[in-house]
């Protein structure tokens, strides 16, 4: 089973859409059993929270019911270990994991667009200060990732 875990600063908005992305394909494509996909946070301000209202109302909007089980948690020390492939949503939080990663397992760590080939930006930007276009645009950007990942890693479809 290859695990792939999904980071952003509070894990109530951009990581949890791309996990409910995720979840909705693996369902689709018959893939639960060979792809785990997780998110977790780097901060520590919203943890046990559900995602942003905005963030669930969007991806509900779309189907993804997969939101509304998410929590949010923090990047534990056996992430890096547990998981293959550790995807951050922007610079930031790239950094960040690369400061508690241990040096074996930095191999593991991109930036979600980036590993997904997408051309153009590089960066999920954070939708949190902003208004309902910002996660429809988040959400956007999640959908042709995560499209772009389960393709990349040779998954059936």
């Amino acid at each position: 089973m290859y695990r792939i875990l999904l980071v952003c600063l509070g894990n109530i908005c951009r990581s949890p859409l791309a996990e409910a992305v995720f979840h909705d394909v693996m369902a689709r494509r018959g893939l639960a059993s060979m792809l785990k996909v997780d998110s977790a946070a780097i901060g520590r301000s919203h943890l046990k929270e559900k995602p942003d209202r905005r963030a669930i109302a969007c991806a509900l909007s779309r189907g993804y019911r997969h939101i509304e089980q998410i929590r949010s948690r923090p990047v534990k020390a056996q992430d890096f270990l547990q998981f293959d492939l550790i995807l951050a949503m922007d610079e930031s939080v790239l950094r960040a994991l690369q400061r508690q990663c241990p040096q074996d397992a930095r191999h593991k760590l991109d930036l979600f667009l980036r590993f997904a080939g997408h051309e153009g930006e590089a960066e999920v930007p954070d939708p949190y200060y902003g208004n309902a276009e910002g996660f429809t645009k988040v959400l956007d950007l999640c959908e042709s990732g995560v499209t772009a990942i389960v393709q990349k890693l040779n998954l059936p479809s």
